[in-house]
């Protein structure tokens, strides 16, 4: 019987092309080059995700993603305007680490300035070792990008300052970045991570970034995410979590930049009595479309996990949120929550919420909610009667309702940043 040859679409030739060219760069043997050449297959056999796929049904990135952009070149001495990366949140005192291009940046003198115990290297092995290698936005994070990051903080180190890695785009015209990060975090060790992505506005940049973040037992983890990226852009990030025994980790993803963005998490609670907490914020407006897809597995019992994500689309922009728990047969007394909650501020706005639980196990104690609604005119008439001008009293509830999601961070200086980066969206809102 003779094979059927999948009709592709312009997209998917031109990623297959993308894949040829940077093979003929790098180098012909080792690992790298086996995981690159079995992600380009796998992608190859299925082809950008569509609408009938169900984690993809509401990006269809085969129809969204019609002509991609030609891959940046190699960021090798790339060492000049992006070494500001990160600077509009501000002085954080934080341990800097830029990534431009999807690669370490030339002339960092990271040996001193990191601290004793924690190190970073690049290989060119783009393996993932927890994001799901079967999904297409993971498959070709793996086949083209050219070298994978590597961070790994050494058993019971304290980190007293927060850990900044800047995903800078440096282009002057349309380009994709592929970016891989892993960060192995060791037992007892606690760590504040700070992800930044940001790129130049007015220029159609596209970027594929896969993280991954091992963290062992006993350690603590508060990761936050925030993707500041150009208002031409479109972003795709997979973010894969595992953690240990009676690990505690908290991952907050702010999105304020990109035309399209979908951001995916993969969380694997590895360890018994473990503590997850997914929280995130999305500020939308324009013709904006923002993604938010997860899913949290429960393998072992006793774990918790919460996921509190909130979404205020303006205008025409578009918000998703799809989220699932699953909790296998021997994950008892698993304790899971999940909470997706929008404000439409405009008659235009919409949004598609999908919360979803799969339970094998029967002693657990698992829920999920979602709302999405306009501004309570109650409340709004409460603060005018008092002297407050509507649009003031809009913001003021916008703020409180999206503030709820960064509360718990225990950074204080970076919580202010995040304060003030939906403030300022707000302010532009005005």
């Amino acid at each position: 019987m003779t094979a059927l040859t999948p009709i592709r679409t312009k997209a998917e030739t031109a990623l297959l092309a993308q894949f040829e060219e940077l093979r003929a760069e790098l180098p012909k043997a080792g690992a790298g080059n086996a995981s690159r050449k079995a992600a380009m297959a796998a992608f190859a056999a299925t082809g950008l995700p569509h609408r009938r796929i169900e984690a993809y049904h509401y990006t269809d990135l085969r129809s969204l993603l019609r002509e991609p952009a030609p891959l940046a070149p190699s960021a090798a001495g790339k060492a000049g305007r992006s070494v500001e990366a990160g600077r509009f949140l501000g002085d954080l005192g934080a341990h800097e680490i830029i990534l431009v291009n999807g690669q370490l940046m030339d002339g960092q003198d990271l040996a001193s300035q990191l601290p004793k115990r924690v190190s970073i290297a690049k290989v060119t092995d783009t393996a993932p070792a927890i994001l799901d290698a079967n999904d297409p936005v993971v498959a070709l994070n793996t086949a083209l990008s050219r070298e994978t990051v590597t961070v790994k903080i050494g058993k019971g180190v304290k980190l007293d300052r927060p850990l900044h890695i800047s995903f800078v785009q440096d282009a002057g015209a349309p380009q994709a970045v592929y970016a891989h990060l892993k960060v192995v975090v060791g037992e007892g060790a606690s760590v504040t991570l700070l992800e930044t992505h940001e790129g130049p506005n007015g220029i159609a940049t596209q970027s594929n970034t896969g993280v991954e973040i091992v963290a062992g037992d006993n350690a603590s983890i508060e990761h936050v995410r925030v993707n500041a990226e150009g208002d031409k852009a479109f972003v795709l990030s997979s973010l894969g979590l595992s953690l240990g025994r009676e690990t505690s980790a908290l991952s907050l993803n702010l999105t304020l930049g990109a035309a399209i963005s979908r951001h995916q998490i993969f969380a694997r609670m590895l360890g018994e009595e473990a503590k997850l907490r997914l929280n995130g914020v999305a500020m939308l407006d324009g013709d904006r479309h923002a993604d938010v897809t997860l899913v949290v597995d429960h393998a072992v019992p006793g774990g918790e996990s919460r996921e509190l994500f909130k979404t205020a689309v303006d205008q025409r922009a578009n918000g998703v949120f799809q989220g699932k728990i699953i909790v296998r047969p021997h994950a008892q007394k698993t304790d899971g929550k999940m909470m997706s909650a929008a404000l439409l501020l405009s008659e235009d706005a919409s949004m598609n919420n999908k919360p979803e639980l799969e339970i094998f196990a029967d002693d657990v104690q698992c829920g999920h909610g979602a709302t999405c609604g306009a501004l309570d005119e109650n409340l709004l008439f409460y603060l005018m009667a008092r002297g407050i001008a509507r649009r003031d009293a809009q913001a003021l509830l916008i703020r409180s309702f999206l503030g709820e999601a960064i509360e718990e961070l225990s950074n204080e200086a970076l919580r202010e940043a995040l304060g003030e980066l939906i403030d300022g969206w707000l302010m532009r809102r005005a």
